[in-house]
């Protein structure tokens, strides 16, 4: 199958790294290993940062879409369109008028919706998102929570579910040789839930300072200094400021580690679980947002109540005093992400979806 690849947030050929680059860039590859040619039709940003920027976005829109349609007249209509999270801010207003016109599959994965936004100017972004997800061919689903809140919003869209996956090569790769007490964080440094979980991290180890063991913290941005004024209260020596590292640079970090350590305010899952999982370590974090459908509680790590600063401390506490155990749990951590959450399953998965709702076209030029 012929499948065009949109992600209106954030292109998989944007220069800034993120979870949701790396979620599109997999989903890609994905589709590719399922068997489809995928191509990315289009690097047209759509993020609307208030609701009066909508006018502005439909005129480059429409040129963008003239643009596809020259194109597809030359190369062959596709089958489908993929559209990776579209939600309200970020509105696909490409694929929807191009499937259909041309009447081919349109799918969505990813894409979120709330009605608690409609009261805040949105009201119109989310019935044209609405639209579109009751339109689609299939409506592809990340976190129960997504598959609910669409349902909640548009009760006769079409949904499955795919749990969120990675290629655990790098991760896997490298042995576990995991130095006691060290504890690592993968995260940028930003303003919003970024910083929330930075603050929590801080709090919840000036409680363990009676403790041995280090932070190595992997990221870097616009707020460092704020997150190095947050942990500097925990003394010299205690915190590794590793900056921004490459992919291979993060996978033999994470493998010289014991803990992850990172609260996950506001995750809509987190893909640095999976490869810290797939590395061989356990994690700790809330049970908040959609971070428990990549950490196992009791199983793979452990997930405390939100907000509960205390009960997060404790939980670090209890794997730095119980080697056994954390050594249990890194052995399942990297079973589930590393063979459960690969690639290659989650291939299949996408495979058996759009089989049952996309059929597929010839993509004749037109």
């Amino acid at each position: 199958m012929k499948i065009a690849f949109y992600a209106p947030l954030k292109s998989p050929r944007h220069p800034t790294p993120s979870g949701d680059r790396l979620m599109s860039r997999l989903m890609m590859e994905a589709l590719a290993c399922a068997g489809h040619q995928v191509s990315l039709v289009s690097e047209l940003r759509s993020f609307l940062r208030s609701p009066q920027d909508i006018d502005d976005l439909r005129v480059a829109a429409d040129a963008e879409r003239e643009r596809i349609e020259a194109d597809w007249r030359t190369e062959g209509v596709p089958d489908c369109w993929f559209c990776y999270h579209p939600y309200y801010k970020a509105p696909d207003l490409l694929g929807p008028p191009l499937a259909h016109g041309h009447g081919i599959g349109y799918v969505t994965a990813e894409a979120s919706y709330s009605a608690r936004r409609d009261g805040q100017g949105w009201a119109a972004a989310q019935a044209a998102l609405l639209d579109t997800l009751t339109a689609a061919s299939v409506n592809i689903s990340m976190t129960e929570r997504d598959r609910i809140g669409i349902l909640e919003g548009a009760p006769a869209a079409r949904v499955e579910r795919l749990q969120p996956f990675i290629d655990p090569t790098l991760f896997l790769a490298n042995e576990p040789a995991p130095h006691p007490g060290r504890l690592v964080t993968v995260a940028m440094m930003r303003p919003g839930d970024k910083m929330d979980s930075y603050r929590m991290l801080a709090a919840a180890l000036s409680r363990l300072l009676h403790l041995p063991f280090t932070l190595t913290i992997v990221g870097d941005g616009k707020a460092r200094g704020e997150v190095e004024a947050l942990f500097a209260p925990l003394g010299p020596g205690r915190v590794v400021w590793a900056g921004e590292r490459s992919a291979e640079e993060v996978a033999a970090l994470l493998s010289t580690s014991s803990l992850y350590v990172w609260p996950g305010c506001g995750e809509a899952y987190g893909l640095a679980y999976l490869e810290a999982q797939a590395a061989g370590l356990p994690v700790v974090a809330q049970a908040i947002a959609g971070v428990p459908e990549v950490v196992q509680h009791g199983r793979t790590g452990a997930l405390t109540p939100a907000g509960d600063v205390e009960a997060y401390a404790g939980a670090i506490a209890a794997f730095l005093a119980d080697e056994t155990r954390r050594q249990a749990m890194g052995a399942e951590a990297r079973l589930f992400a590393g063979r459960e959450r690969a690639l290659a399953p989650a291939a299949v998965r996408l495979a058996d979806i759009l089989d049952g709702h996309v059929p597929a076209k010839s993509g004749a030029p037109l």
